[in-house]
């Protein structure tokens, strides 16, 4: 029953949903292109080659999913992989990333019409979910297909876990369909627990955004572009990655901190969403630093500050900068992904809202890698300190490496997990 109402709710929102969608559009015109996909419309796949669906919301979750992906492509070579997304930016990172090698579309509503449609038109034999993307009426109707699903690097936060409890009716029997839930950390798995998933559908697998591969060429994409930036003056470079709106006010106002100490620094600031890169680029100029833009391609020699406004450089910035401010933590957002500036050996540093990595934060912090600042004052206390500071910088990055690099191993583990039910 409880399901049931859900549907007839989500039936009766879809206007607002379209209207939520034209509004988006407006500011980022991929948001009015394919909904078809969106109602289960998507290209039909050859049946004779079975199928694994891997669904990541947006870019988060597709980055983390890269590893798995070529792990999977590379052992499970009689298969094709259908990777689905709910964002435009996170289908253009699947598109860039996996080019033809996958196939890919949008996914469905969780609606029982859409998803029947899109399960007959992928007929996949197996469903990987990345992180926690639990929708009722699509694992309903993979189990009633006999369609396994695994929800890979699963993570959940008292927060979201509390915010089920309020639906458990409709949660309960949703975990009980799970084939299998491969957590990141004890503590996700124990909340599973309580909100009704059997203690043999789960199992402590890690953190897989640990198994960051790092190649050469990538490396020296790296090395030229912290080059350039540094020029003849060797100029530091702090980072600022993946701000959400009202961070970027305080970014700001840390680095004009900064500056009085540090005069040559150079503020990479990278918004979160490309819909912002307008707004946060007036937002620079009218605090009177000099800005450029990376899409413009010019030189950062005479700039303050360069503002990340081009798409999938992000790892390569962390790899080019000296310390990195990783964002919406700021901001109550509950922070992005601490691991890929870690796994360059560049210091962290963040605002206090970490629960969406609050287990990577917690290792990153107390090995030494990674400084929680309350405040934008804090914030540019600790980048001075460190700034001024060789032994210091070198010692955290030194931290940030020896944590991430501890810590992987969780690819091989989900891949046994998955293993057992190809």
């Amino acid at each position: 029953m409880a399901r049931f109402l859900y549907s007839v709710m989500f039936y009766c929102l879809l206007p607002v949903i379209a209207l939520r969608l034209l509004w988006r559009g407006l500011k980022s015109p991929n948001y009015l292109r394919r909904w078809s996909e969106r109602l289960g419309f998507c290209h039909k796949s050859n049946l004779d080659i079975p199928t694994i669906w891997l669904h990541a919301v947006s870019v988060g979750e597709t980055l983390a999913a890269v590893p798995l992906v070529r792990a999977l492509q590379e052992k499970y070579t009689d298969h094709k992989l259908f990777i689905t997304c709910m964002t435009p930016t996170g289908s253009d990172r699947v598109l860039s990333i996996f080019g033809d090698s996958v196939e890919h579309s949008y996914a469905p509503y969780d609606l029982p019409d859409a998803v029947a449609r899109f399960l007959s038109r992928v007929k996949p034999k197996l469903l990987i979910i990345m992180e926690t993307e639990l929708w009722p009426n699509t694992i309903a109707a993979c189990k009633q297909r006999g369609i396994p699903v695994i929800v890979a690097n699963a993570r959940l936060s008292e927060k979201s876990a509390q915010g089920y409890k309020r639906i458990s009716s409709m949660v309960r029997p949703m975990l009980r369909s799970l084939h299998t839930v491969a957590a990141q950390h004890t503590d996700d798995v124990e909340r599973f627990h309580g909100l009704g998933l059997p203690v043999s559908a789960s199992v402590v697998t890690g953190n897989i955004k640990f198994d960051l591969h790092l190649d050469e060429g990538f490396r020296a994409k790296a090395v030229q572009l912290n080059e350039d930036w540094r020029g003849s003056a060797n100029r530091p470079i702090l980072l600022a990655a993946s701000t959400h709106k009202g961070e970027d006010e305080l970014i700001l106002a840390a680095f004009t901190k900064i500056k009085m100490q540090v005069k040559s620094l150079l503020l990479v600031l990278v918004p979160r969403h490309p819909e912002r890169f307008k707004s946060v680029a007036e937002l620079c100029q009218k605090t009177g630093f000099t800005t450029v833009r990376r899409s413009h391609n010019v030189s950062t020699a005479g700039a303050d500050i360069l503002l990340g406004d081009s798409m999938g450089e992000l790892m390569t910035f962390y790899g080019a900068s000296d310390l990195a401010f990783v964002g919406g933590s700021l901001v109550p957002t509950g922070g992005h992904n601490v691991i890929e500036p870690a796994s360059w050996g560049v210091p962290v540093l963040t605002g206090p809202h970490l629960f969406n990595f609050s287990e990577a934060a917690e290792l990153l912090t107390e090995g030494g890698g990674m400084l929680v600042c309350q405040d934008s004052d804090e914030l540019a206390t600790q980048c001075t300190l460190l700034l001024q500071d060789v032994n210091a910088l070198q010692a955290m990055s030194a931290s940030a490496r020896q944590v991430a690099e501890a810590n992987r191993g969780a690819l091989d583990r989900l891949l046994k997990v998955i293993g057992r039910v190809i």
